[in-house]
């Protein structure tokens, strides 16, 4: 891994940057590395931190969870999707298997229909930015219009989010998993 092109801040922060990390991180939990290079511009990091999704929201954590997953696996966004199994994976119950087929694997390799579907969603987004007309029927006989537009919002802001990992090159985050090998 090459060193990150914008180095994350260290300690002390300003009081500014201090407060926004007090709303995005738990207690007692040090900013991770994303935040402290994006406080390069407090404003917006600001940004960031009003339109995160990561509140309760109107979809279940395990299906915000997928999504993001498949989106930031598909975008080669390896610290990101990392952070993600790091905090989320256990609350999400996802499975060992489970999370490696975020990276690795294919929406038929998801039981669930529900499942399956999020995860063709990420990928159409991701391949295509659009959504199919088979596709949007199935997700719209699942899910209501405010939480159709909430899967929709996290693909794009976790693409956006991505971006901004791959092109600063974050390091990874020491207690954080690295994607897992393709299977031969």
């Amino acid at each position: 891994m090459s060193e990150p092109r914008i180095a994350p801040l260290e300690p002390p922060y300003s009081a500014e940057v201090q407060a926004s990390f007090d709303k995005l991180m738990p207690p007692g939990i040090p900013p991770i590395a994303l935040f402290r290079t994006v406080a390069h511009n407090p404003r917006v990091l600001r940004r960031m931190q009003r339109g995160g999704l990561l509140d309760p929201g109107t979809i279940d954590i395990r299906s915000r969870e997928l999504l993001i997953l498949r989106t930031t696996a598909r975008c080669g966004a390896e610290y990101e999707w990392g952070v993600h199994v790091a905090f989320f994976a256990r609350q999400a119950k996802f499975s060992k298997a489970e999370i490696a087929a975020t990276v690795v694997g294919q929406a038929r390799d998801w039981l669930d229909p529900a499942e399956a579907d999020l995860i063709h969603l990420a990928d159409a987004l991701h391949e295509q930015a659009r959504v199919d007309e088979a596709l949007w029927a199935r997700l719209a006989a699942r899910w209501q219009p405010d939480q159709l537009i909430e899967l929709l919002m996290l693909c794009g802001l976790y693409h956006a989010v991505s971006f901004l990992c791959t092109a600063t090159a974050v390091a990874p985050e020491p207690s954080a998993p690295r994607f897992p090998a393709a299977p031969d």
